[in-house]
């Protein structure tokens, strides 16, 4: 980690001591990612101008593709032994855990078949309707009554907001990943 720009040591070749792990501070993500890209390039990877977290290499006619989610990575490739000799290369370069084979990732389900892969979001979408309350409910054509007219209330604000905000980002978050809901 670097001193932050505009900080002057009275005193050169010493070090600042650090009070906080890395994880705690404010520049910690930056330094991962920093770290991370350098390792990957220097693999031989190029990093996506369009996603930032996408990096891509071709050697020959194998590929290999990474995409990185805060500390999570996803490799996917058409060649098993360059996956495997770029596994070995992050092990060497960090203390990671391989989880194998793609399941489950930011709500997103993923099957392999003869066909190909196949997306869901069945479980997360479950998730939701359990968390709301709403597991037994029968479903509707309209959420509200038709001609139903909204009259102006003075009732008490919500015991819990958090429970209601993270709902509504849950449910924004499966109508991006989802728009055909």
């Amino acid at each position: 980690m670097k001193p932050p720009p505009g900080f002057l040591s009275s005193r050169p070749g010493q070090v600042c001591r650090l009070k906080k792990s890395l994880y705690g501070l404010r520049q910690a993500p930056r330094c991962w990612f920093a770290k991370l890209t350098a390792s990957l390039k220097q693999y031989g990877f190029r990093q996506s101008y369009s996603d930032y977290s996408l990096f891509t290499m071709h050697q020959g006619s194998a590929q290999l593709y990474v995409l990185i989610y805060v500390d999570d990575l996803i490799i996917a490739g058409n060649d098993c032994g360059a996956i495997s000799r770029f596994k070995s290369y992050l092990h060497k370069c960090f203390h990671m855990k391989d989880l194998g084979i793609l399941k489950y990732f930011l709500g997103i389900e993923v099957a392999r078949s003869t066909d190909g892969l196949f997306l869901c979001q069945r479980k997360y979408t479950l998730d939701i309707i359990s968390e709301a309350g709403l597991l037994g409910a029968k479903p509707v054509a309209f959420p509200i009554e038709q001609n139903h007219g909204l009259a102006l209330s003075q009732s008490a604000l919500l015991a819990d907001p958090e429970s209601y905000r993270r709902l509504v980002g849950r449910l924004i978050y499966l109508s991006f990943t989802r728009p055909d809901l």
